[in-house]
């Protein structure tokens, strides 16, 4: 049954070291305020799928939330759509400082399928200073976690 779930031990172990790592450097869950400008729905799919039973990944010290005044983090999906500009410029300055930009998605990097759209400024790097991407259309669960996992280690 746990192989059909997709929860292994390498999985869980990824999961409890994430929860070290948040909690040495935070003090706390790390917050995450998450954005689509403009994507299909898929990587918000997934992102869901990180909290489900499954995953759990706010078991792990990760947490998402309404106000970007609480965020840690500014998780960005699909591409950014000339009427959703402003709105992620607002979320961006009311954000507290150091301000960590994620994006999530092929979209989000350069615009994806969308790309060279009338409607689509481009990716999120046109617009906001991204420090860590999260490939895939969309990423998997796993592949989140992971890439979390290794963003807060080396930083």
């Amino acid at each position: 049954m746990g192989s059909a779930l997709n929860i292994s031990p390498d999985n869980e172990s990824i999961g409890v070291e994430l929860k070290e790592i948040i909690k040495s450097r935070f003090g706390r869950s790390f917050h995450i305020r998450e954005v689509d400008t403009g994507s299909c729905g898929a990587c918000e799919s997934e992102i869901i799928a990180t909290t489900n039973p499954i995953y759990d990944i706010q078991r792990f010290g990760v947490d998402f939330v309404a106000s970007p005044r609480h965020a840690d983090a500014l998780l960005v999906t699909g591409p950014v759509s000339k009427n959703m500009l402003v709105a992620l410029k607002k979320t961006y300055s009311a954000m507290p400082e150091p301000k960590i930009i994620i994006t999530l998605g092929d979209c989000a990097r350069d615009g994806g399928i969308f790309k060279g759209s009338y409607y689509i400024e481009g990716g999120v790097n046109s617009v906001l200073p991204v420090v860590l991407h999260i490939p895939g259309c969309p990423p998997q669960p796993t592949d989140i976690i992971k890439t979390l996992l290794a963003f807060l280690k080396q930083s």
